[in-house]
């Protein structure tokens, strides 16, 4: 059997659907996966072992030519993709733009979310085995893997994230850096301060309070990463707070990135893809969640403490908010830091 994954965006969501794999794998090995995914997502899946081709969407480059050149782009994409002949498409983000690309693909079967579950409903039109979600389905893995069940029964109950690839050229990269930094054999935090939304983020002043107690208190020199110019200058503001101590890792690739957090003991962040990545690694995490739900998209088990805002109206999901700056003092440095040493000494 053939079978298409769709599943574009966004780094975190695309984190969250990896159990499928497995799955679907396990249900039948014999069985051939392919991924539909922007092209930005798209090294984070390249080499996976459970999957035979990775097809890519390049919107942002067809949008950036114009109307005409984004048509003819999502339609070389759609003729590469029914050239593959699959038996089974899971369309597991449930919008229009995933829509197109899963009604168009020539699979016979096609699933994807019922009514109930569905981001935008002219996806309904794309699919014909719609699944209803159960209130078992809370997390989104767990919604994903809804998908998985019901196209093909029979697969085996999957830890709770991943699996997760790491590029072994991407690794030994890491691994001379840690040795060129003197981090070899020591403990590795990785604090990563950006987020998608605004009103994920935890106040900058607490990361530095963070870093510098990590220092101060446990001697430990974290490693800063970032992914664009705003999160580079909060990274050295960071590092500032801590006397230099802080490492403020390069920007490389994001095979590069899930290597660093492979490697790490431990990684501390919002809800963003880099926590996500690193469970599905099996890196313990501390994750900070405000305006988004701990209990839907936070990493599971006991690797793992999630601190969830304490105000009454968190989770709002508001991409602004008059309580912004309180909701983000809510969650204090006391708590991160305690959270962090206890997974540290565990």
């Amino acid at each position: 059997m053939r079978v298409l994954i769709v599943k574009v965006s966004a780094l975190g969501d695309v984190v969250h659907a990896l159990p499928v794999l497995a799955w679907l794998k396990s249900a039948d090995p014999r069985m051939e996966i392919d991924w539909l995914v922007e092209e930005s997502f798209a090294p984070l899946l390249d080499g996976h072992p459970l999957l035979r081709k990775v097809h890519r969407l390049r919107t942002k480059a067809w949008r950036k030519a114009g109307a005409l050149a984004a048509l003819r782009g999502a339609w070389g994409t759609i003729r590469e993709l029914r050239a593959e002949g699959y038996d089974l498409v899971l369309d597991l983000q449930g919008n229009s733009k995933s829509g197109l690309f899963t009604g168009l693909c020539g699979a016979p079967q096609r699933f994807g979310f019922a009514r109930d579950a569905v981001r935008e409903w002219p996806n309904l039109l794309a699919t014909n085995r719609r699944v209803p979600l159960s209130q078992g389905d809370f997390h989104i893995s767990d919604r994903s893997l809804a998908l998985g069940r019901a196209a093909v029964p029979g697969g085996v109950e999957v830890l709770p994230a991943g699996p997760l690839h790491v590029n072994d050229q991407a690794l030994a990269r890491v691994r001379q850096q840690l040795e060129a930094l003197a981090l070899a054999g020591k403990p590795v935090v990785v604090l990563h301060y950006g987020t998608t939304w605004g009103t994920k983020l935890w106040p900058l002043e607490r990361w530095q309070e963070l870093a510098a107690r990590l220092c101060g208190e446990l001697g430990i020199r974290p490693l800063l990463t970032w992914g664009n110019t705003e999160e580079n200058a909060a990274a050295e503001a960071i590092g500032e707070a801590c006397g230099g101590q802080a490492v403020i890792w390069p920007r490389g690739s994001l095979p590069e990135l899930v290597a660093l957090l492979d490697e790490a003991d431990l990684v501390v962040g919002a809800d963003t893809g880099p926590v996500h990545i690193a469970a599905a690694l099996g890196t313990r995490t501390v994750s900070i969640f405000r305006v988004t739900d701990a209990r839907r998209n936070g990493p599971r088990g006991e690797a793992h403490i999630r601190l969830q805002a304490p105000l009454d109206c968190s989770p709002c999901l508001r991409k602004s908010c008059p309580r912004d700056g309180e909701c983000g003092r809510s969650i204090t440095t006391d708590e991160v830091f305690s959270a962090l040493r206890r997974l540290l000494r565990g």
